[in-house]
């Protein structure tokens, strides 16, 4: 995985989530998640091409059950954006790029 790509926890995503000055897009995720895992490649292009415009970061869902009942993800990959701390936008589902920046373009 993509170092421009941060793992969040139950204990560490507050803090990073609420602390950033930049959009964070969030992404729910699990080991065993076909989809999960092919939109990997295109997470990491989004953190790399929008560096210091929007963060990028990842939740397992299996190691991390509080935050995934907060926000209440019932199905994966569920990427959710966040701006000063917010949920702004939640979108459920594998997505291509395009797609996927369009859906956030608004916020960032």
């Amino acid at each position: 995985m993509s170092d421009q790509i941060t793992t969040l926890t139950d204990g560490t995503f507050d803090e990073h989530v609420k602390a950033s000055d930049l959009p964070v897009l969030v992404d729910f995720w699990a080991e065993w998640c076909g989809p999960c895992k092919m939109i990997v490649p295109i997470l990491e292009e989004i953190a790399s091409e929008q560096e210091g415009k929007l963060l990028v970061a990842k939740v397992n869902i299996d190691e991390n059950l509080d935050i995934t009942r907060r926000f209440e993800v019932m199905s994966i990959p569920t990427l959710m954006l966040f701006k000063d701390g917010e949920a702004q936008a939640r979108i459920v589902g594998a997505r291509g790029k395009a797609q996927l920046l369009q859906e956030i373009a608004e916020f960032i």
